[in-house]
């Protein structure tokens, strides 16, 4: 295999990583934390990566917001493990506010959206590999190893195992754990990633029974994209179930499958058990009994746990219309469990990073089961408690939308707009806030044309406004407006807001060709 220039650094620091994560992080040192550097601009950034260069060192980003959950759940199990810290001091660590002034101009530079995405760099500054953020914070530390001891880019290594050339065990484990969810297409694009990890797992398959886990892991993750509620053909059926029933029956299996087994439990049942009746019903059986192994497994952390529970929840209920606030036949038993563990995660809980995590989790989990009061009254408590409340504003705000609750609905998602914060962030809610008074208040005109020309104002003085999740958010608002558009009122009203956009997009920078089309192109349709 050639190694690059940087591959005995890397290959050192993997070796570090590797026996920090087998170190109980009780004894390896807690250390100060780890000492992310800010970057809002391309100079930031250009600057980080100058550094990394001279001290040879890789470049690990991360991109996410302060109200995300995700991304205070990897705040809560992984940013404070002791050997994730120590083992920072051997990286540049970057951070992305997605709230800093340039940092959606960022996002699209290195083509993030979702947060939190985590990406590995070389010193040289080529992207190595994207980290699953949804896996378990030890699965993604052994992930970091992987990039680190492979010292090539995962893009060409799947290059690699598309043409059918041999692979090491950690370059497929690489591919196995690369963070699908946050590629973006920079790996393929979006169409073919279904096609893409079935063909990689069937060659997966013949490198090794060491790479089972790894094969599993990519043939489960091809079926649940293949799936989305649809049924597999019957000779994958008759060959997949069998496959699915021995990862469920296996618990290291199972573990190791966490998060796909929690994230995809309906679209793979579907998949395999597509009618209702007793043979779907004995999948769902073997499936509720592997999550609930999960959600009772301590070394798993809570959120993890109550993914688990929220998995039973969703196959309790998958015969429901995926709507249905009310929906019927989930046992009395998981309901109660579903309120302990709810109740339990809010009394326990003084992490405010977790906190914002499950705390959140728990009430999607109450109202998904029905629990709409248990689910209100859990949001409501933690308020307080929680340093970016308009998130949990906004989830109540859902809650009453999806009871039809209007009057609560558009209380609840105008003051989770108005307590926003970060431009970005004030953008994203208050799009939100604006399709929830075009759906239910459509006559309201004047409070429609005002939240709208707020949030152009305040797109006049973001330099980042037509970037990545702001330029949706500004989308967004647009499409809605072309929709509404119906009587000479809102006509006036829409030339009265075509107007006020057509003067923000004369005050940008003429340089910036990319803001200046987004902004011209977003009342063509209205």
């Amino acid at each position: 295999m050639k190694i690059s220039s940087a591959a005995p650094t890397l290959a050192a620091l993997a070796t570090a990583v590797l026996l920090l994560a087998a170190t109980p992080a009780a004894q390896a040192g807690t250390g100060p934390g780890v000492a992310w550097q800010a970057a809002a601009a391309d100079a930031d950034i250009d600057r980080y990566f100058q550094q990394a260069k001279a001290e040879k060192k890789p470049v690990l980003l991360y991109w996410g917001a302060k109200w995300c959950p995700p991304c205070n759940q990897l705040k809560a199990t992984l940013f404070n493990r002791a050997d994730f810290i120590e083992q920072s001091k051997a990286f540049v660590a970057v951070g992305i506010d997605g709230d800093a002034p340039g940092a959606q101009k960022l996002g699209n530079r290195f083509k993030v959206r979702g947060y939190p995405t985590l990406i590995l760099f070389s010193p040289s500054g080529s992207e190595i590999t994207r980290l699953p953020g949804e896996a378990d914070a030890a699965q993604v530390m052994k992930v970091l190893q992987l990039g680190l001891s492979s010292g090539r880019p995962v893009k060409a290594v799947l290059a690699d195992a598309r043409a059918g050339k041999k692979l090491s065990a950690n370059e497929w484990r690489l591919l196995g754990f690369y963070g699908w969810e946050t590629d973006e297409q920079q790996l393929l694009p979006a169409e073919q990633r279904t096609a893409t990890l079935a063909q990689l797992a069937k060659a997966s398959e013949g490198a090794g029974a060491e790479l089972a886990e790894t094969s599993t892991r990519l043939w489960l993750k091809s079926v649940g994209a293949m799936a989305e509620g649809k049924a597999a053909d019957p000779a994958q059926i008759s060959t997949g179930l069998p496959r699915l029933r021995a990862v469920l029956a296996d618990a290291p299996q199972a573990h190791a499958q966490m998060d796909v087994l929690t994230n995809e439990a309906p679209d793979l049942v579907k998949a395999f058990a597509p009618q209702p009746g007793d043979a779907r019903n004995a999948l769902v059986a073997e499936f509720d009994a592997a999550l609930r192994r999960l959600n009772a497994d301590a070394t798993l952390s809570r959120a993890d746990r109550l993914n688990a529970l929220q998995g039973r929840v969703d196959l309790a209920r998958l015969d429901s219309p995926r709507d249905d606030p009310n929906p019927k036949g989930i046992p009395a038993a998981l309901l109660a469990e579903a309120r302990d563990q709810a109740g339990r995660a809010n009394r326990e809980i003084t992490d405010g990073y977790e906190r914002q995590a499950v705390v959140t989790e728990a009430a999607h989990l109450l109202g998904s089961a029905g629990l709409w009061k248990d689910s209100d009254e859990l949001l409501k408590s933690a308020l307080a408690r929680s340093h970016s409340p308009y998130y949990l504003m906004s989830q109540l705000g859902g809650n009453a939308r999806k009871q039809g609750r209007k009057a609560d609905a558009l209380h609840w998602y105008e003051e989770a707009f108005n307590k926003s914060e970060g431009p970005a962030t004030r953008l994203q809610w208050g799009s939100n806030y604006f399709a929830a008074l075009v759906e239910l208040a459509p006559e309201d005109t004047a409070r429609i044309e005002k939240t709208a020309a707020q949030l152009f104002a305040e797109a006049d003085k973001d330099p980042g406004a037509f970037y990545e999740r702001s330029e949706r958010s500004l989308k967004k608002v647009a499409t809605l407006l072309a929709g509404w558009n119906k009587t000479p009122a809102q006509a006036a009203a829409v030339g009265r807001l075509k107007a006020q956009l057509d003067g923000v997009c004369g005050r940008l920078d003429a340089s910036d060709a990319k803001a200046r089309s987004a902004c011209q192109g977003l009342m063509k349709k209205a």
